[in-house]
């Protein structure tokens, strides 16, 4: 008896790192997702987890991959896959650039240093917000990997012009953009949670405090939270608490039009991202002048609630922009069969935000890791199962949506 117990039975190793056993059994982007929500005060959690009044467009982000069902083809062999492309003219292992995500340290301490050293050792994009709260050159001096830096439009388009000229002196490969923000999609969440950045202190603070106090010793130890690229020079830059909505009505530009895209290519010596095109019609106006990549965006569903999922536009858009710019697919992303979903119905690659927050919030920057791990991983596992060996391979003839019928 004993000897079949020692046969069967291997003690596991203790893990000391509290956050590695934390990540211990995390299968999954979702599960990533419910230890975040566990270890973040709900504020917190709400802020990164939620969408703009119903979430019926984040819904609809995620819920549109599901109604598309893959043609797996057999008998080919699989036995090296190859998840690398080439986007703006850069080679990258897997078709995944991490999104830009505001006020990231209000996740964990290390907050967007975290972020970008993973996406450095990974070899994949990370894209840094305007609203970060590490600054451009912090993020740079921790990585010297492909950096994009996100814009938002200013009305003193002194302040963007500044950080965009600070972005290319720290060797960042491309701005990207965003034009989904005339005004600030309202996100009921965060108004029931009286939610701002960085948030107030009230009796609720200090009880949601007490009930996850991990998270609390990491935020009182850490540096005060700021809009780090902007410190010093728009009216608020975090330094007092105020609501972000409030934010952005005083700050972001909504006269924003196409005539001011030219303005960046006077400033900017590189490729130009669009982030926020949600018609075809956009799409194509953003190809004819010259720009290098749209990213198909409903600011993950943050916005406008009605808007359409990017996936849903993805086929029609890059038929119509024909192969001249390269399309990115920004929102719904939790799989790896989601990305090759995406590459299959024509994308050159997808951006994600909310996996990544996830995992940062459960695990810090182990967890981030883990995030990537879960999606490169799956698209390999994906592409395999599919019978294609190579992200070239993965087209229309991949897959199917659920109303179809087999032939």
């Amino acid at each position: 008896m004993l000897e079949n117990l020692r046969s069967t039975i291997r003690l596991r190793p203790i893990t000391w790192d509290a956050d590695l056993r934390r990540l211990e059994r995390a299968a999954s982007i979702e599960d990533l997702r419910l230890i975040a929500k566990k270890r973040l005060p709900g504020g917190v959690f709400d802020y990164i987890d939620g969408a703009a009044e119903d979430e019926r467009a984040m819904a609809r982000n995620h819920d549109l991959f599901d109604d598309l069902l893959f043609r797996p083809r057999v008998l080919r062999d699989v036995a090296h896959v190859d998840t690398s492309t080439t986007l703006l003219g850069k080679r990258i292992p897997v078709p995944i650039v991490l999104a830009p995500t505001g006020f990231t340290r209000i996740a964990n301490s290390q907050g967007e240093l975290a972020v970008a050293r993973v996406a450095r050792r990974r070899g994949l994009p990370y894209t840094l917000s305007s609203l970060a709260t590490r600054s451009i050159e912090e993020v740079a001096d921790v990585s010297d990997g492909p950096k994009w830096f996100q814009v938002y439009v200013w009305r003193d388009r002194g302040i963007v012009k500044e950080m965009v000229q600070r972005a290319q002196q720290a060797d960042y490969e491309a701005i990207c953009i965003t034009v989904d923000l005339a005004t600030l999609g309202r996100r009921e969440r965060d108004v029931r949670r009286g939610f701002t950045l960085p948030p107030k202190i009230g009796l609720d603070t200090f009880v949601d405090g007490i009930r996850h106090p991990a998270w609390t010793l990491d935020f009182i130890r850490s540096e005060p939270i700021l809009f780090a690229n902007v410190t010093g020079s728009a009216a608020t830059d975090g330094t007092d608490a105020v609501a972000l909505s409030e934010y952005v009505k005083t700050q972001l530009d909504p006269t924003l039009s196409w005539s001011d895209i030219e303005w960046f290519r006077q400033i900017w010596d590189g490729p130009i991202v669009i982030k926020g095109i949600q018609d075809v019609a956009d799409a194509k106006q953003a190809s004819e002048i010259g720009i290098e990549a749209i990213a198909l965006s409903n600011h993950g569903g943050r916005q406008l609630d009605a808007a359409p999922a990017p996936v849903e536009l993805l086929a029609e858009v890059v038929d119509a922009v024909g192969g001249a710019t390269q399309v990115i697919c920004d929102g719904g992303i939790r799989r790896g069969a989601d990305i090759a979903k995406a590459l299959a119905l024509g994308a050159d690659a997808v951006m994600t935000g909310r996996p990544y927050l996830y995992g940062l919030g459960a695990a810090g920057e182990a967890g981030v890791d883990r995030a990537c791990d879960f999606l490169t991983s799956e698209l390999e596992r994906t592409m395999a199962l599919i019978g294609c060996s190579s992200v070239r391979q993965l087209d229309g003839s991949a897959i199917r949506r659920t109303t179809e019928h087999p032939t």
